[in-house]
C-alpha cells in the first residue's frame, strides 16, 4: 500500500503536540502555548518534520471556520444586543485607542495608510483562549478586572468580523486604490448579507433543523449543522466576502433556534480538533532565524505588546472609572497577541497588504507574548509596584469618589458597618441593616452600580478597599464591623491585611468561595469566614433529602454532621416545605373544600352526627368561619351556613364528604328521620 504523507504528518503533529503540551502544562502554561511551540518544532524553521505545509494550512482554514462558527453560536441576536450595551464602551476604548495609536506610530515611521491600519488591527486583538483560561484557573472571572477583560474580549471577537472585511480592502489602498470606496462596498455587501441571514434564521433554519431533529440521529444532526457552517461560509466567499464572516453568521443563525445548545455540544469536539491543527500551523510560522537576525525589532515588538498595549488597556480601564489595581491587572491581562491576529496576518499577506518579511517579526514577538501572558497574569496580583506607579494617573483622572464623600454625614458617624461589594449579597445586607436602623457605608468598584445606588439615596461610594486611603475615608477605625463580599479572592486577602493595619480591633466578617481558603484567611486576621461551597452544599443536601421523603429529624442529623466537620452557623436549620402531592407516599391524598349553604342538610348538625369520618373516610383538617381559619374543630359543634370545610383524603372519600355536606335539606319526613338517627 502506498504511503500517505499527510496522514503521517498529522500523526507526527498530534503526537508531538500532546507531548509538548503535557510538558508545558507542568509549568502551568496553557494548551495553546504547547500547540504553538510544537508547531514551531515540526515546521519548516524547526526540525522540518512536516513538509505538506499547504495541506496543513487547508486544515487550519477549516479550524478557523469552525472556531468562528462556534463563536457565532454563543452570540444569538438577542444576546448580542444585551452584551453590546454592557461591553461596548470599554471594548471600544481599548480597540479604538490601540488601533489609532499603533496606526499613528506606523504612519510616522513611513508606512502607507493601509498597512498602518492593518498593524493597528493586529495589535488591538488579544488572546481569548489564553486569558479566559488564566482567569478561570484563578477564579477571577467575576472580579472587577475579570469582568472588564471578559467584556473587552467579547467586543474584540465582534470586531473581528468588520476587520476581516476591511483587511482585503487595505491592499488596494497600499497599491494606490480608493480604500474608502472599497471598504464601503465591502461593508454594504456585509450589511445585505446580515439582513439576508436574519431572514433565513427566522424563516428557514428553525423548520429545517426541526425536520432533521425528527430523524433522532445525532450523526444526521451534526452533518446538518456542519452543512450550515460550511454552506454559509461558502456563500459569503462567493459574494466576495470572507469565509470567517460566513461561518460567524452561520453560527448566529443556529444560535437563534432552539437547537443552539445541542449544536454547540456536538460541534465542540470537532472544532477543538481542527483548531488544534490551526494553532500548530500558526506555530509553524515562527521562524527562529528571525529572532537571531532581527533581535532588536522582535524585542521592540514584544515590548509593544506587553508594555504599550497593556498601558493603553489600562487607560481604557481608567476611563471606565476603575482604580489603579483593577486597571493594572486589566492591562496585564490584555497585553498579548491574539489568535485572530494570526488570521488577520495571513489574510493581510494573501491580500498584498503586507509581505512575509514584515509579518515574521510580528508573529515571533506575538507568539512570545502569548507564552509570557500566563506567567504575568499569575504574578501581577502580587506586584504592587505597577499599581503604585499608576496612582498619580488615577488621581489625575479622578476615579475615586470615597474621599470626596468624606465630609458627608454617613462618614462622620461612628458605629457603622463598612461593606465592601454591592452585589446581590451586599444589597441584601444593606436592606437588612436599614430595616434594623443600623448605619453602613459601601465601597464598590463598579461605577454603574455606584451611580444607580447613589441615585436611590444609598450610601454607596466608589473606592478601592485594598488601599489604606479608601478605608481611612470610610472611617474604618470607628466602625463596628467590616464585611467583605468581594469576588476577587486575591483582593480580599489584601483588604484583610490592609484593614488589620488601619483598624486592628475592628472585626472582619467575610465570605470565601472554598473551605480551603478559610483557615489562611483566619490566620491573616479575619474574624469569621463563611465558605460558599459549604453553604451551597448544605442547602442542596437539605432539598435533596426532602425530595427523597427522608424524615425531618433525620435531615437535621445529617446537616448537623456536615456542620460539625466544616463550619457552624448562627441560623436555625430551615428545610423547604413540600406540597402534599410532592410526598410519594401521600400522592393519592387530596385536599378539597366544601361550602355549607343555608339549603344544606348539614346546617345545625355536627360532623359526628353526620358521620363524616365514619361514613366517607375523609378527615376534616380545618374550617373557615366568619373569615377566620379554625385549625382545630370540635366534631360535636354544629355547622353554620357560610362555613367552609376543608377535607383531606382520597379522591373518592373527599367526593363523598363534599356530597354529604352540600346535599340539600330533604322534606319533613327525612328531617324527622335524621333527628331520630334513622338515616345512614
Amino acid at each position: 500500500m502506498g504511503e500517505i504523507p499527510l496522514l503521517d504528518e498529522i500523526a507526527v503533529i498530534a503526537a508531538l503536540g500532546v507531548l509538548v503540551t503535557v510538558i508545558l502544562s507542568r509549568l502551568r502554561l496553557p494548551t495553546v502555548a504547547g500547540l504553538l511551540f510544537s508547531g514551531a518544532l515540526v515546521g519548516p524553521f524547526g526540525f522540518e518534520l512536516v513538509h505538506s505545509i499547504h495541506s496543513i494550512e487547508i486544515l487550519a482554514e477549516v479550524g478557523v471556520v469552525l472556531l468562528l462558527f462556534t463563536i457565532g453560536l454563543e452570540f444569538s441576536l438577542a444576546r448580542l444586543k444585551s452584551i453590546f450595551r454592557q461591553v461596548a464602551l470599554g471594548g471600544l476604548l481599548q480597540v479604538g485607542l490601540t488601533t489609532a495609536v499603533v496606526a499613528g506610530v506606523a504612519t510616522a515611521l513611513g508606512e502607507p495608510p493601509g498597512r498602518s491600519v492593518f498593524y493597528g488591527f493586529v495589535f488591538a486583538l488579544s488572546s481569548t483562549a489564553i486569558v479566559l483560561r488564566a482567569l478561570a484557573e484563578r477564579r477571577e472571572l467575576d472580579a472587577p478586572h475579570g469582568r472588564f477583560i471578559v467584556g473587552t474580549l467579547i467586543f474584540q471577537d465582534l470586531c473581528v468580523v468588520p476587520m476581516v472585511l476591511i483587511v482585503p480592502m487595505l491592499g488596494t489602498a497600499a497599491q494606490g486604490g480608493d480604500m474608502a470606496q472599497s471598504i464601503g462596498v465591502a461593508l454594504g455587501k456585509a450589511a445585505a448579507l446580515v439582513v439576508a441571514t436574519i431572514l433565513v434564521a427566522r424563516l428557514v433554519v428553525p423548520r429545517a433543523l426541526r425536520w432533521v431533529a425528527a430523524a433522532r440521529s445525532r450523526e444526521v444532526f451534526l452533518l446538518a449543522v456542519l452543512a450550515l457552517c460550511v454552506g454559509t461560509a461558502w456563500l459569503t466567499a462567493q459574494a466576495g466576502l470572507s469565509l470567517a464572516l460566513g461561518a460567524f453568521l452561520g453560527g448566529m443563525v443556529v444560535a437563534d433556534t432552539e437547537y443552539g445548545h445541542r449544536a454547540m455540544g456536538d460541534m465542540l469536539p470537532l472544532r477543538d480538533a481542527f483548531v488544534s491543527v490551526f494553532f500548530v500551523s500558526l506555530g509553524m510560522l515562527f521562524d527562529f532565524r528571525v529572532v537571531m537576525q532581527q533581535p532588536l525589532l522582535v524585542l521592540l515588538l514584544l515590548v509593544g505588546f506587553l508594555g504599550a498595549k497593556g498601558f493603553l488597556a489600562t487607560l481604557a480601564a481608567f476611563a471606565m472609572r476603575f482604580p489603579a489595581r483593577v486597571a493594572w491587572l486589566a492591562g496585564v491581562g490584555l497585553a498579548q497577541f491574539g489568535e485572530f491576529g494570526f488570521v488577520l496576518a495571513r489574510l493581510g499577506e494573501s491580500a498584498g497588504v503586507v509581505d512575509a518579511a514584515a509579518t515574521k517579526p510580528l508573529l515571533a514577538a506575538g507568539i512570545a507574548s502569548m507564552f509570557l501572558t500566563p506567567v504575568f497574569v499569575r504574578v501581577a496580583p502580587h506586584l504592587t509596584a505597577g499599581q503604585r506607579l499608576l496612582l498619580p494617573l488615577e488621581r489625575l483622572i479622578g476615579v475615586r469618589s470615597i474621599d470626596e464623600a468624606d465630609g458627608g454625614d454617613e462618614h462622620a458617624l461612628a458605629g457603622h458597618v463598612v461593606i465592601v461589594g454591592y452585589g446581590v449579597a451586599g444589597r441584601l445586607v444593606a436592606r437588612a441593616l436599614t430595616a434594623c436602623g443600623a448605619k453602613y457605608v459601601v465601597l464598590e468598584l463598579n461605577a454603574e452600580t455606584v451611580r444607580v445606588a447613589r441615585a436611590a439615596g444609598e450610601p454607596v461610594y466608589y473606592g478601592d478597599a485594598t488601599s489604606e486611603e479608601a478605608l481611612g475615608h470610610a472611617h474604618l477605625e470607628k466602625a463596628r464591623a467590616l464585611l467583605l463580599l468581594m469576588n476577587d479572592p486575591q483582593a480580599a486577602q489584601r483588604v484583610v491585611d490592609t484593614a488589620k493595619r488601619v483598624a486592628p480591633t475592628v472585626p472582619i466578617l467575610m465570605r470565601a468561595r472554598y473551605i480551603l481558603e478559610k483557615e489562611p484567611l483566619l490566620a491573616m486576621g479575619a474574624t469569621d469566614v463563611v465558605a460558599e461551597e459549604v453553604e451551597g452544599g448544605v442547602e442542596i443536601l437539605a432539598r435533596l433529602l426532602r425530595w427523597l421523603d427522608v424524615p425531618r429529624n433525620v435531615i437535621e442529623e445529617r446537616i448537623d454532621e456536615v456542620r460539625a466537620s466544616t463550619q457552624t452557623t448562627e441560623r436555625n436549620v430551615t428545610i423547604p416545605r413540600r406540597a402534599l402531592g410532592d410526598h410519594g407516599d401521600l400522592a393519592e391524598l387530596k385536599i378539597e373544600s366544601a361550602l355549607v349553604t343555608e339549603a344544606s342538610a348539614a346546617v345545625g348538625r355536627s360532623a359526628a352526627a353526620l358521620g363524616v369520618r365514619h361514613e366517607t373516610g375523609a378527615l376534616i383538617v380545618a374550617m373557615r368561619r366568619d373569615g377566620k381559619l379554625l385549625e382545630q374543630t370540635d366534631p360535636n359543634e354544629p355547622f353554620l351556613a357560610g362555613d367552609v370545610v376543608y377535607l383531606a383524603g382520597s379522591v373518592g372519600s373527599v367526593k363523598k364528604a363534599v356530597d354529604l355536606l352540600t346535599r340539600p335539606l330533604a322534606g319533613p319526613a327525612q328531617a324527622a328521620g335524621d333527628e331520630l338517627g334513622l338515616s345512614a
